[in-house]
């Protein structure tokens, strides 16, 4: 693969370390099986100052930070056919007998190098592989492009074409059964399909996308379509830069501009968004419309203490004041709406990769 712009942002999120290789257990007769994973302990504090429930949450937390763990295989069927399959577990670490481990990252599939690659399971929305790429830079907060839970992981279907000089198409869909609804109730008798892809030329240093995501109110969605495109660019060994916009029809637009720096053991991201968006909230009986914009930024600094250890610290402003919650209610806000405000989000951590 080129060197390009989203190997090196990936590599500052990741940290240097993150190039370890995972641990092949059986390789042989064309059948391969890889076991990796990640240890992540942190601090964090700051953000939101409470959730839905009125609680407080912005205060200094000892916490995991995605720890992971999975198991990689594949299986040559033919010289250009080969079986693939990826099991993955994200326990939580930060307390003693905690149970809400997520599986996730989980599927499988075949690849095809003339025909493309087709698989099923548990996998980020597309958006985030085309789109939103080079600016998940972030091990926590500090994307604020449509990201890879969005419409996303599970049930779904992807499809992805070969490498043509560059060229690439992403496309997926992720299906919503009407099972377990109340019967006779909206939506009981039938299935969503929610789609989204996109496209991504890569040439020299140069990067650049367009993709979609649907949101479907079937879906749990607002019912429009996000739209995107980004450009990533290279300058110099270890120094790209990043544009993007995104679209939500007349709800949300979003401006990104970013940065990411790597010399020697230390890499470096910093991000800015410009972010409008609209919605509506009645008050004493009278619809108005409400229109809110925010400056939201983020920075991190990696240091690589060995290929499979790093540390870290990462800073995140959303600006948020009062934002569109459709899961909340609120007596002075109306039916959609709740007053967020929130603090300079901050983490410092450390991360094993194996």
């Amino acid at each position: 693969m080129k060197k390009t712009l989203l190997a090196t942002a990936i590599a500052g999120a990741l940290g240097v370390s993150a190039a370890a290789q995972a641990a092949t257990v059986y390789d042989q007769d064309g059948t391969r099986l890889d076991l990796y994973g990640r240890i992540a302990l942190g601090v964090s504090g700051g953000g939101e100052e409470v959730n839905e429930a009125g609680q407080k949450i912005n205060g200094s937390e000892f916490r995991d930070v995605y720890s992971r763990f999975g198991l990689r295989g594949s299986q040559r069927i033919s010289d250009d056919l080969t079986a693939f399959g990826n099991f993955e577990l994200r326990p939580r670490l930060d307390e003693v007998n905690r149970d809400d481990q997520q599986v996730r990252n989980s599927f499988l599939g075949l690849r095809s190098n003339q025909f493309g690659t087709v698989q099923a399971g548990n996998f980020d929305n597309f958006y985030l592989n085309t789109v939103a790429a080079p600016f998940d830079v972030y091990i926590d907060k500090g994307l604020e492009l449509t990201g890879g839970g969005f419409q996303g992981r599970g049930d779904s279907l992807g499809y992805i074409s070969p490498n043509l000089e560059g060229f690439q198409v992403y496309l997926m869909a992720k299906h919503y059964t009407g099972n377990g609804n109340e019967a006779g109730s909206e939506g009981s008798n039938s299935s969503t399909i929610n789609t989204a892809g996109g496209a991504v030329y890569e040439v020299d240093a140069l990067r650049l996308a367009l993709g979609y995501t649907q949101d479907r109110v079937s879906a749990g969605g607002i019912g429009e379509n996000v739209y995107g495109g980004s450009a990533s660019y290279e300058f110099m060994p270890g120094f790209s830069g990043r544009l993007a916009y995104e679209y939500q029809s007349d709800n949300v637009d979003k401006i990104g501009l970013g940065m990411s720096y790597a010399i020697n053991e230390w890499s470096f991201n910093l991000d800015y968004y410009r972010i409008e968006s609209q919605g509506e909230r009645k008050a004493e009986e009278r619809e108005r419309e409400l229109s809110t914009s925010r400056n939201s930024w983020a920075a991190g600094a990696y240091y690589a203490v060995s290929s499979n250890f790093d540390v870290f610290a990462e800073v995140h402003e959303a600006d948020q004041d009062t934002i569109l919650d459709r899961d909340t209610t609120g007596s002075q806000l109306g039916d959609n709406l709740r007053d967020v405000r929130d603090n300079v989000y901050w983490l410092v951590g450390a991360r094993y990769h194996f």
